[in-house]
């Protein structure tokens, strides 16, 4: 087989069709789980949510910390990428985060940040932050659903890793 039978293709403004790039593959899988994830869509589980945040996170240079907000049904309210930090920290302010949740009246939260380094092993201050995000949060009965940390294509959860 070649190139050309396993290539996607788009639909070029003249009418030809032509293989697509890498960049556009992603722009429409991001689309595609951006409809899935619109405001009161139920997370399918863990698989679901993961692959959300890859392509949302994992080709970013940089390290961005977001949250997904969810209702107590666990239906999405919003997405927010809420910090961007460099290329190995970002500065997380719980109060902010608190601040967002109860403005959105969500019920629950899925931190998620990305290593830019392509290594998901969630260090000891990312488990720290989560435990503060976790206790802030649970002041004003936001649960903490799960922390993923993403690298590449790799996710590593907080949750299935008994840490939350």
């Amino acid at each position: 087989m070649t190139l050309a039978q396993h290539a996607l293709f788009t639909l070029a403004t003249d009418g030809s069709y032509q293989v697509a790039d890498t960049d556009t593959v992603i722009s429409a899988e991001r689309a595609c789980l951006d409809a899935k994830l619109v405001r009161g869509a139920v997370l399918s589980g863990p698989t679901c949510m993961k692959d959300f945040l890859t392509l949302r996170l994992s080709q970013i240079p940089h390290e961005v910390f977001a949250v997904l907000f969810l209702d107590a049904q666990l239906a999405v309210i919003e997405y927010r990428e809420m910090f961007r930090g460099t290329l190995t920290q970002t500065a997380v302010y719980p109060r902010e985060v608190v601040k967002e949740a109860l403005e959105l009246n969500a019920a629950a939260v899925v931190l998620a940040h990305q290593h830019p380094s392509g290594v998901a092993e969630p260090s000891r201050a990312d488990e720290n932050l989560t435990q503060n995000l976790k206790s802030a949060l649970q002041m004003v009965d936001v649960r903490v659903i799960d922390h993923i940390v993403v690298a590449g294509g790799t996710t590593v959860s907080f949750a299935e890793r008994g840490l939350l």
